[in-house]
């Protein structure tokens, strides 16, 4: 951002990615809305917000905000599945109040069944 010669706020979010309530994602949209912010650049695309991601670009649109992403690597509808389901499995537990062993297991087990997937999956 310093080499490109922008000038900068960080706004930052530590948090479910499907949790629209986050502080961070709030300001963020207020700072929009009230036509403060000219650019808004991350990393990657899921990085603004896991799910509804079109909802901010269209609101961006309509206040003259331009979304730059870094990097624009497409990822293959199994690896965004896999990403998709830890997301929710993660949420869900949380809001069961179930954090630690039982998510983390559910988690290992998709990210298990993905690798082995991929494995099984040779060129012919």
């Amino acid at each position: 951002m310093i080499a490109r010669g922008y000038q900068f706020d960080i706004i930052q979010d530590i948090g479910s990615g499907i949790n629209y309530n986050k502080k961070g994602l709030t300001q963020l949209i207020d700072r929009i809305t009230n036509g403060e912010i000219d650019k808004v650049v991350i990393l990657y695309k899921d990085r603004l917000i896991r799910f509804g991601y079109e909802l901010i670009e269209n609101l961006c649109n309509k206040y003259g905000t331009e979304i730059e992403i870094i990097d624009n690597t497409e990822k293959t509808e199994e690896q965004e599945l896999v990403e998709d389901l830890i997301q929710i499995v993660t949420f869900s537990c949380r809001l069961q109040g179930k954090r630690g062993n039982k998510a983390k297991e559910m988690i290992k087990e998709l990210m298990e069944d993905d690798t082995s997937q991929e494995s099984k999956t040779t060129p012919d």
